[in-house]
């Protein structure tokens, strides 16, 4: 039955292959955003703009913690495609328990660092006093439920890295209809706010990492999980560490400068924080195609690259990238062209509601542009190099944009030209990035190696 639902990447027909591969993973997380944005509208709904500015004004933060962790889970992903290419099966459960190790104790760390930190990065995001204590009840309630979290994403990776993505969208889905259901009796039902939201969130992560555990605890080959088999692979962590760390700082480098950018907007007042958060959701719902097509160009790679096919890999990168500048663009497309309906489901204040047009004018009408790195850096990752798509986008990221705020933004204070800083560090990354890629692929095709 597992066989079913497992996609052979390294012979056959490609574009209908990443396109099966790659839809289960876009539904995945738009899914995830369905249920997240139901948080939004029920709060912003049912309990004000300032719990709904509390919780949308979370996601940067939370990000900005556990991106290196979730960077790991990519290099679980690659370090198990790659023996799967290479046909060194074998090597694989222990592999497999190595990985599921280190997302636990991932998980319990960040339940510790988040309660320490969460107030004080919530205050250097300058977040409105009066919005402030309900965003860190919310933020400590999520960082409790982080274990699930680690879980759920390293035992997707595991499974994507042999062609499997339809069992983590089957788990999600599970977990977040329990979500809503638990958000629409917490929260409407017993009046709980805020930590209604928290809670629900908490109990659907737990659902979605238990589901994907039972699943592997039942398969029959070497990804049959086993809690008695724990252990750690010195080999397996470091490739892990080698290939995600820098992935996971890439994310966090993201995260920082859109904290950094989130003090901005949160200058402009609780109005402007609300706004923000409502159209950010779109942008989410559009960049989930490209972040699908960079997963599938991830682990297509690892395998084709693990078993020595270069010309394939050239492929899959091409092929990865039409289709997400396509699918992204769609979405970006509808979403701006019917700007005023989507913006009016996450809010009814009239001065957030013209925030959230501005931003969605600006920043999703461009969102398929971060295709152009993202992808890239996925075919880079696959073939072993993790490090410089990091360092390229702290360069043309995170300085980038902390220097347009400390400049051009400084200059010309409105919040249409703060939007702006996305598209024009898009251009910038995703140049280079394409850049680095063609010399590095004309090496790679030499020697056929990872650096």
């Amino acid at each position: 039955m597992a066989n079913n639902r497992e996609i052979e990447m390294t012979s056959g027909p490609l574009l209908g292959k990443l396109i099966l591969f790659a839809l289960p993973l876009a539904a995945s997380s738009i899914l995830q955003q369905l249920f997240n944005s139901a948080d939004t509208a029920i709060v912003g709904h049912y309990v004000g703009k300032s719990a709904l500015a509390a919780v949308g004004s979370n996601a940067p933060v939370i990000n900005l913690i556990i991106n290196v962790f979730l960077g790991l889970s990519l290099g679980a992903n690659v370090v198990v495609a790659n023996l799967i290419g290479q046909g060194r099966k074998d090597r694989i459960p222990r592999a497999l328990h190595t990985i599921i190790l280190v997302s636990l104790v991932s998980g319990i760390f960040l339940i510790f660092f988040g309660m320490v930190v969460s107030e004080k990065l919530l205050v250097l995001a300058n977040t409105p006093e009066n919005v402030l204590p309900l965003a860190v009840v919310y933020l400590k309630l999520y960082f409790l439920g982080m274990p699930f979290i680690m879980v759920y994403n390293f035992a997707s990776a595991v499974l994507r890295s042999k062609g499997n993505t339809k069992v983590p969208l089957y788990a999600l889905f599970a977990s977040g209809v329990t979500n809503i259901l638990l958000n629409l009796l917490f929260v409407i039902v017993f009046h709980m706010g805020v930590e209604g939201v928290g809670l629900a969130t908490f109990i659907s992560n737990a659902i979605s990492a238990l589901l994907l555990v039972f699943y592997l605890m039942k398969q029959t080959d070497e990804f049959k999980f086993d809690f008695r088999k724990l252990c750690i692979d010195g080999n397996v962590l470091w490739n892990m560490i080698r290939i995600g760390v820098p992935a996971g700082v890439q994310g966090m480098v993201f995260s920082f400068s859109n904290t950094v950018i989130l003090s901005a907007i949160n200058s402009f007042g609780e109005v402007a924080s609300a706004g923000s958060a409502a159209a950010l959701n779109y942008e989410y719902y559009s960049y989930f195609v490209v972040n699908a097509f960079y997963q599938t160009c991830v682990s297509f790679t690892s395998q084709n690259f693990g078993a020595g096919n270069m010309s394939r890999c050239r492929k899959i990168f091409k092929l990865c990238m039409i289709c997400s500048v396509v699918g992204s663009g769609i979405l970006c497309v509808l979403f701006v062209s019917f700007k005023k309906f989507f913006a009016g489901i996450y809010t009814d204040d009239a001065g957030a509601l013209e925030f959230a047009l501005i931003r969605l004018l600006h920043v999703e009408t461009l969102e398929f542009m971060t295709s152009s790195y993202e992808i890239t850096a996925g075919a880079l990752r696959g073939m072993g190099w993790s490090l410089t798509p990091a360092i390229i986008t702290l360069v043309c990221t995170c300085f980038f944009r902390m220097g347009w705020i400390l400049v051009v933004f400084k200059k010309i204070p409105t919040f249409e030209m703060l939007m702006n800083v996305y598209p024009a560090s898009w251009v910038l990354t995703g140049t280079l990035m394409i850049s680095f890629y063609l010399v590095i692929f004309r090496k790679m095709s030499v020697k056929k190696r990872p650096d």
